[in-house]
């Protein structure tokens, strides 16, 4: 009988930010090499600390922004290495304060996020915009079959 191990993750958030004025989210073209690009803002969940504070956290260090009542809408997960699984837990919110301002992440800004270009955006980052921007789905979900790449968004 095949023995089931724990797996260790790796805990991490990204955050919709919508302007209800403008109809248009908060978006950061990236600087880290290896996942550059326009996405939205996030990181890591620190130990000790709740997913929401995590969010909240994450989207003032990257915009200066002070987010409140961030929603869990979805999440994003893989393999990233054997028994190490990657969790991005997705938020979604309208309600912020204060003066955006960009960071060592990179550069943040206000965009309709339909007029990102695929050749600028993350790989995944149109797959993201459907998990935030819909009720049907919750879950992107990447496996790795016999060295083929398969993409669930459920």
């Amino acid at each position: 009988m095949p023995q089931h191990l724990p797996e260790k993750t790796i805990l991490t958030n990204l955050v919709m930010v919508e302007n209800s004025d403008t109809k248009k989210v908060l978006l950061e073209n990236r600087r880290n090499k290896n996942w550059a690009g326009i996405t939205f803002p996030g990181g890591h969940v620190n130990s000790g600390e709740s997913f929401v504070e995590s969010a909240i956290r994450e989207v003032y260090e990257e915009s200066h922004l002070q987010i409140e009542n961030p929603q869990l809408i979805g999440v994003k997960q893989f393999m990233y290495q054997e028994h190490v699984r990657y969790i991005v837990f997705l938020f979604r919110t309208n309600q912020f304060k204060g003066t955006l301002q960009s960071s060592r992440e990179g550069d943040v800004f206000w965009e309709n996020p339909y007029q990102v270009k695929q050749s600028q955006a993350v790989d995944d980052f149109f797959d993201l915009l459907q998990i935030f921007k819909s009720y049907d789905v919750s879950e992107l979900y990447y496996q790795d079959y016999e060295g083929q790449s398969i993409k669930r968004v459920e």
